[in-house]
Protein backbone atom coordinates (compact mmCIF):
# COMPACT_ATOMS: atom_id res chain seq x y z
CA UNK A 1 0.00 0.00 0.00
CA UNK A 2 1.40 3.59 -0.75
CA UNK A 3 0.00 6.11 1.64
CA UNK A 4 0.34 9.64 0.56
CA UNK A 5 -0.16 12.53 2.74
CA UNK A 6 -0.50 16.35 1.84
CA UNK A 7 1.18 18.35 5.22
CA UNK A 8 1.58 22.01 5.09
CA UNK A 9 4.80 23.32 7.26
CA UNK A 10 3.84 26.85 8.90
CA UNK A 11 6.67 28.91 8.45
CA UNK A 12 5.33 31.24 10.79
CA UNK A 13 4.30 28.73 13.59
CA UNK A 14 7.18 25.99 12.32
CA UNK A 15 3.75 23.66 12.65
CA UNK A 16 2.63 20.97 9.99
CA UNK A 17 -0.65 20.41 9.49
CA UNK A 18 -1.75 17.67 7.58
CA UNK A 19 -4.72 18.48 4.82
CA UNK A 20 -4.99 15.23 2.78
CA UNK A 21 -4.57 11.59 2.60
CA UNK A 22 -5.37 8.70 0.07
CA UNK A 23 -4.16 5.23 -0.20
CA UNK A 24 -2.94 3.49 -3.47
CA UNK A 25 -3.61 -0.76 -2.59
CA UNK A 26 -2.13 -3.21 -4.96
CA UNK A 27 -4.97 -5.20 -6.49
CA UNK A 28 -3.11 -7.46 -8.65
CA UNK A 29 -2.17 -7.44 -12.49
CA UNK A 30 1.70 -8.83 -12.72
CA UNK A 31 5.36 -8.16 -12.04
CA UNK A 32 4.95 -5.68 -14.75
CA UNK A 33 1.70 -4.02 -15.08
CA UNK A 34 -0.52 -3.47 -12.41
CA UNK A 35 -4.11 -2.94 -10.92
CA UNK A 36 -4.84 -0.44 -8.18
CA UNK A 37 -7.52 0.51 -5.76
CA UNK A 38 -7.56 4.28 -4.66
CA UNK A 39 -9.23 5.67 -1.57
CA UNK A 40 -9.25 9.47 -0.87
CA UNK A 41 -9.68 10.13 2.87
CA UNK A 42 -12.70 12.54 3.89
CA UNK A 43 -10.78 15.42 6.27
CA UNK A 44 -8.46 18.07 6.50
CA UNK A 45 -6.84 17.69 9.85
CA UNK A 46 -4.91 14.27 11.01
CA UNK A 47 -7.56 13.40 13.41
CA UNK A 48 -10.29 13.81 10.89
CA UNK A 49 -8.06 12.02 8.38
CA UNK A 50 -7.45 9.02 10.95
CA UNK A 51 -10.76 8.39 11.26
CA UNK A 52 -10.21 6.61 8.17
CA UNK A 53 -13.50 7.77 6.21
CA UNK A 54 -13.33 7.09 2.61
CA UNK A 55 -14.99 9.81 0.75
CA UNK A 56 -14.17 8.82 -2.68
CA UNK A 57 -13.17 5.59 -4.59
CA UNK A 58 -11.19 4.77 -7.47
CA UNK A 59 -9.00 2.34 -9.54
CA UNK A 60 -6.20 2.70 -11.87
CA UNK A 61 -6.34 0.01 -14.12
CA UNK A 62 -2.71 -1.45 -16.22
CA UNK A 63 -0.15 1.19 -14.90
CA UNK A 64 3.34 0.06 -15.67
CA UNK A 65 5.31 -0.57 -12.57
CA UNK A 66 8.62 -0.95 -14.03
CA UNK A 67 8.28 1.70 -17.13
CA UNK A 68 6.35 4.68 -14.89
CA UNK A 69 7.57 6.36 -12.21
CA UNK A 70 5.17 6.29 -8.83
CA UNK A 71 4.72 10.11 -9.13
CA UNK A 72 2.71 8.51 -12.52
CA UNK A 73 0.94 6.30 -10.67
CA UNK A 74 -0.42 9.12 -7.59
CA UNK A 75 -1.25 11.26 -10.91
CA UNK A 76 -3.34 8.43 -12.40
CA UNK A 77 -4.83 7.64 -8.95
CA UNK A 78 -6.12 11.62 -8.45
CA UNK A 79 -7.39 11.98 -11.97
CA UNK A 80 -9.11 8.43 -11.81
CA UNK A 81 -10.52 10.15 -8.23
CA UNK A 82 -11.91 13.13 -10.01
CA UNK A 83 -9.06 15.51 -9.40
CA UNK A 84 -8.30 17.61 -12.55
CA UNK A 85 -8.04 20.94 -13.46
CA UNK A 86 -6.99 21.74 -16.80
CA UNK A 87 -3.70 20.93 -18.14
CA UNK A 88 0.02 22.03 -16.86
CA UNK A 89 1.47 25.11 -18.25
CA UNK A 90 5.41 25.91 -17.51
CA UNK A 91 5.96 28.67 -15.53
CA UNK A 92 7.72 31.25 -17.12
CA UNK A 93 10.56 31.68 -14.14
CA UNK A 94 11.23 28.52 -11.66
Amino acid sequence: MIEVSVKLQSAITGGTTELARLYICNEGGTDKVGDYGVYVLRGRSTDSLDRKTVQKRAKVLGHRRLDEHVWNLVTKALVAAGYKTGEFQEPEEF
